[in-house]
């Protein structure tokens, strides 16, 4: 006796599945499937979700994490005020260059 029952299929888009991780956490996914499918298709997590704690119930690995994450906010801020206080460098340009050689030649 065999069986003939034919099974639907849906092909999923990678756009459609990124929409749909943005658009916030997944019912039909796992979390492990859920994380998966963020990494391989490079989607993030919506701006509203919270970030999870993995170390929780290790006093010793929260505090490291933190630190780990206090040291990072810190290099970033550092570099965002040097570049902010650093002055943009002009790109040579080759409109500029003609006449500062134009102007050399006449005198």
């Amino acid at each position: 006796m065999s069986d003939n029952r034919k099974t639907a299929s849906a092909v999923v888009t990678e756009a459609a599945a990124q929409a749909m991780l943005r658009g916030g956490r997944t019912r039909e996914l796992a979390s492990d499937e859920e994380k998966v499918m963020r990494m391989r298709l490079g989607a993030s997590l919506p701006r509203a979700g919270r970030l999870e704690r993995v170390g929780r119930g290790f006093s010793d690995t929260e505090i490291e994490l933190l630190a780990y994450e206090i040291e990072a906010y810190l290099v970033m801020k550092e570099r965002r005020r040097r570049s902010a206080a650093r002055p943009a460098a002009a790109a040579p340009s080759r409109t500029k260059e003609k006449i500062v050689r134009a102007l050399r030649k006449k005198t």
